[in-house]
């Protein structure tokens, strides 16, 4: 492939992972503490349709992140070949991944589907982004660290 059709690969990659980071952070740094502002019917339905919007963009941008980073280790002369911090952001991406579905498929669904949506299980959801946030910040190091190498 030609020089510029990796430098869109690596814009898809990066440009994914700033959503996903991103909306993460948003999702437990600022919606979850401004929705106390809010009575509990209004705070349940805003969140709802916040995560129903979020996830949905997730469920895009996830597997074009983990494409997008396999076909560049592919380019770069494969998996025997890459850094330690290539590696380590595979691992990383994957867990993220991981914690997505648990989300969607866990306390998602479980806040979906009931009448009166409790606040335990949006606590769930906001424990589990933070490892979304917390592997995306690893993430994140790693490819700095690997930039040099």
């Amino acid at each position: 492939m030609p020089h510029i059709l990796w430098s869109l690969v690596l814009t898809l990659h990066i440009a994914g992972m700033a959503v996903w980071v991103g909306g993460a952070t948003y999702a437990v740094a600022i919606l979850r503490p401004s929705l106390s502002l809010l009575d509990k019917a209004q705070r349940s339905a805003v969140h709802l349709l916040t995560l129903k919007r979020f996830l949905r963009v997730i469920w895009h941008i996830m597997p074009i992140v983990l494409i997008t980073g396999w076909l560049m280790i592919v380019h770069e002369g494969g998996f025997a070949v890459i850094p330690w911090t290539t590696n380590a952001m595979q691992v990383l991406g994957l867990i993220m991944a991981g914690l997505f579905l648990r989300v969607f498929y866990g306390p998602y669904q479980k806040a979906r589907r009931a009448i009166r949506p409790q606040p335990q299980t949006f606590d769930s959801i906001r424990s589990l982004m933070l490892g979304v946030v917390a592997c995306g910040v690893l993430a994140i190091l790693c490819a700095s660290i690997g930039h040099g190498l």
